[in-house]
């Protein structure tokens, strides 16, 4: 498996699981919780969501699955690189933080290992660094960029 390194040197798998369209249904959920733990169990190590996906749905399913792998033994949240994003509109420098905590909370997670704006938008792009860069000191989010 090929890696991406980022520029602190830690590294993450370059394949990974995406989930867009997923959470949009309450009716799929377990199927869809199924196919990510699937997805664990096969080997995927990297799993990307957005609070836009489902409207926070996908957030939802992900974290679940993941919560479910790790209880099953199948692997330790560290070993699993979550990446989330943030939607433009949610991108200034208090909307960026809120938004982030809203993920964290759907995900079951005390950290988001690659939170990216989903696109640019009309807040000011130093805005939305300033948000990650405090994100990242507090730990909340270990890494950040633009999707």
């Amino acid at each position: 498996m090929q890696h991406v390194s980022f520029p602190d040197g830690s590294t993450c798998p370059s394949l990974g699981l995406g989930t867009w369209r997923m959470g949009e249904s309450k009716r799929e959920r377990s199927a869809e919780v199924a196919a990510v733990r699937l997805a664990l169990e096969i080997g995927y190590r990297v799993i990307d969501t957005a609070e836009m996906y489902g409207e926070g749905g996908a957030e939802e399913v992900v974290g679940q699955a993941l919560a479910e792998a790790v209880r099953a033994g199948t692997v330790t949240r560290d070993e699993v690189f979550v990446v989330s994003k943030v939607y433009p509109h949610n991108a200034s420098r208090r909307g960026t933080v809120a938004a982030c905590e809203r993920s964290l909370a759907r995900l079951g997670l005390d950290r988001i290992d690659l939170y990216l704006l989903h696109w640019p938008g009309t807040h000011p792009l130093a805005q939305t660094v300033e948000a990650f860069e405090a994100m990242r000191s507090q730990g909340r989010i270990a890494h950040w960029g633009v999707s």
